[in-house]
């Protein structure tokens, strides 16, 4: 597969006909049907259902748009790493991270690192551990921020100087509002939503002590601003962390710690034998000056 063919491919995707692809690309319709046709006969496999005016993905279409967006992704960013100057520091460095303010770490890094070096970029891209460690294993970022559990035959980490307070965010309306922490067999009768991540480790059956079958979960959430608008309409208490939403002056909403106390220290990770850009590996000299 030729790069050019995907970028056809996902401008055909993009704008849900070929003519109006023909014309973004500035190439001629018949150019175009014939680069899809043969990307299918090489790959065999129908990419996309043809109607009169428009054309729709196959599944295994959506399955190759997925693969080729990742594909161009990482090829667009070693192009930009490639033709950074020796003259000045410059480039993109890419960062996933979880939901904390564990990010105030980063993110301070990333001023300073700033001030001395304007030309150099940061985008960060929020996810669950899952999804960080997806994107770090694809190449398509530098550095992840991950809770407690770090796999580390695949990853180095450093240790951030952060550690997050699990609980409950509820509505002040609530049963639970009027007590000071929250203790396993208050929530055994509450409708809850949890993190996807902490279902999958076994984080909160470790805290509970008890079959987490007897629990009442309603839904899940891998953001949490997301869980906390379920919150509000009532769907019931999310677990997570603290200082992620604000839930002071008027909010309708509070936070109540868990107890016994269960705390999530958080790591800055990145692949073994990673090659990284000018930017990034400046950028990691300053987090481990930092981080002593």
């Amino acid at each position: 597969m030729e790069l050019r063919v995907l970028r056809y491919f996902l401008t055909i995707a993009r704008e849900g006909n070929i003519t109006g692809a023909a014309n973004v690309l500035h190439i001629t319709q018949p150019t175009l049907s014939r680069q899809i046709r043969d990307l299918e006969e090489e790959l065999g496999q129908q990419l996309f259902v043809r109607n009169s005016h428009s054309v729709s993905l196959t599944e295994e279409g959506m399955l190759l748009r997925k693969r080729a967006e990742e594909i161009l992704e990482l090829v667009d960013k070693t192009q930009r790493e490639l033709s950074q100057g020796d003259e000045f520091l410059s480039g993109d460095v890419y960062i996933g991270a979880g939901e904390t303010v564990g990010v105030h770490f980063l993110t301070e890094a990333a001023c300073r690192l700033q001030q001395e070096y304007p030309d150099v970029h940061f985008h960060i891209s929020s996810g669950d551990g899952t999804d960080v460690c997806e994107q770090l294993d694809k190449g398509l970022i530098d550095f992840g921020l991950l809770f407690d559990h770090v796999d580390f035959s695949k990853y180095h980490a450093i240790p951030l100087p952060y550690r997050d307070v699990w609980g409950v965010l509820m509505r002040r309306d609530s049963p639970l509002a009027c007590k000071e922490s929250i203790r396993p067999e208050d929530l055994l009768d509450q409708p809850l939503i949890i993190s996807r991540q902490a279902l999958q480790n076994g984080l909160l059956a470790e805290w509970f002590g008890q079959n987490i079958s007897r629990l009442r979960i309603v839904g899940t959430y891998n953001l949490v601003f997301n869980g906390s608008l379920m919150v509000e309409d009532g769907m019931g208490c999310v677990l997570c962390l603290d200082r992620i939403i604000n839930v002071s002056g008027d909010s309708g909403l509070c936070f109540r710690p868990l107890e016994p106390r269960l705390e999530a220290g958080m790591h800055l990770v990145w692949k073994k034998y990673q090659i990284f850009s000018k930017a990034a590996e400046k950028y990691l000299e300053l987090l481990l000056e930092l981080g002593k």
